[in-house]
């Protein structure tokens, strides 16, 4: 049975083909739409495109926002158009499918449960990089959602009081400060006061072309400018792993997500502060930090195959 996943990012969305044993067959990607209609109808026309080339059951939707219970509505999405909007039931009507939802850093943890990082262990939390920071922990193989189907939303813990506003309402959400997002807006901060970056004059001409993903190439070749950007990163990837750890004392942390792919860069200064960071430095075990070996299609292979057991069992989402 093959099932279409999707990945609904706060910039571009993706849809794949996937088949039973999580692997990706093919990916068509566009930008996020505007409008919650037009999203939408994004979404359904990319489903129809892969659905007129394989024989696809059913659709997930990886989503980066809370969702309800019953995964059909898409209560609330800092970084999307919905509000409360009933997104399995419309895309369904447009595509002739089954759709279900599920929060994106969760379905991500599914992949990685079922065919990847997480598999085996007791107690995994999963931290998803990208536009912003998702967060997922999985007990004993299952997904916890909470009592309202929220939990946990590691992103917006905040660490940093009174500090810089994030999309859902807040100040000093964790993922302000680590993110492809957070990444950029460090390095504009650094590049107004330190002229010396390369990339300091493209700065200066248009801020909005400084990504995420410009600043950690930059730092590989060099620029030392933005490589303080990524160090930064780094610290509060370390000090908001400490506070996961401190809080579900997991043995797998798993880091899925776009940024994930500049690991390299910034992952052992994280494990580090991460160390120094959590309760009982050095007099408690600590996590095991993985990359997700399913990179940032873990959502999507996660989607997929939830569509694909619910098609399967015709059981009620837990």
């Amino acid at each position: 049975m093959l099932t279409v996943g999707v990945d609904v990012g706060g910039t571009s969305l993706r849809a794949s083909v996937v088949d039973p044993r999580g692997t990706v067959l093919e990916t068509l990607r566009v930008p996020s739409a505007g409008t919650g209609p037009e999203l939408d109808s994004a979404i359904a026309d990319a489903v129809r495109c892969l659905a007129d080339r394989y024989p696809v059951a059913g659709v997930g939707l990886a989503v980066a926002g809370f969702v309800s219970e019953d995964r059909r509505v898409v209560r609330f999405a800092p970084h999307l158009p919905w509000r409360q909007a009933a997104v399995a039931d419309d895309i369904a009507s447009r595509v002739g499918l089954p759709v279900v939802l599920e929060h994106d850093a969760n379905a991500a943890a599914i992949a990685e449960q079922r065919f990847g990082a997480a598999a085996g262990a007791k107690v995994a939390a999963l931290v998803a990089i990208g536009t912003g920071i998702g967060g997922a922990l999985v007990l004993d193989g299952a997904v916890y959602r909470g009592a309202h189907g929220i939990a946990p939303e590691l992103g917006h813990l905040r660490l940093v009081p009174g500090g810089r506003a994030c999309p859902c309402g807040k100040r000093g959400c964790w993922e302000r400060y680590c993110s492809g997002t957070a990444l950029a807006a460090t390095a504009l901060e650094l590049f107004a006061a330190d002229g010396s970056s390369p990339l300091a004059a493209e700065a200066a001409k248009d801020p909005g072309e400084i990504t995420g993903e410009r600043v950690a190439q930059a730092a590989e070749g060099g620029d030392p400018v933005a490589a303080r950007a990524v160090g930064e990163l780094a610290t509060w990837l370390g000090e908001g792993l400490a506070l996961v750890a401190d809080v579900y004392d997991p043995d797998v942390v798993v880091l899925a997500g776009g940024v994930s792919g500049s690991a390299h860069l910034f992952l052992p200064a994280a494990r580090r502060r991460y160390a120094e960071a959590i309760t009982g430095s050095g007099h408690r075990p600590l996590a095991q930090v993985r990359l997700a070996r399913h990179g940032d299609e873990a959502g999507i292979v996660g989607a997929a195959t939830l569509a694909r057991e619910h098609i399967a069992t015709g059981a009620r989402l837990r």
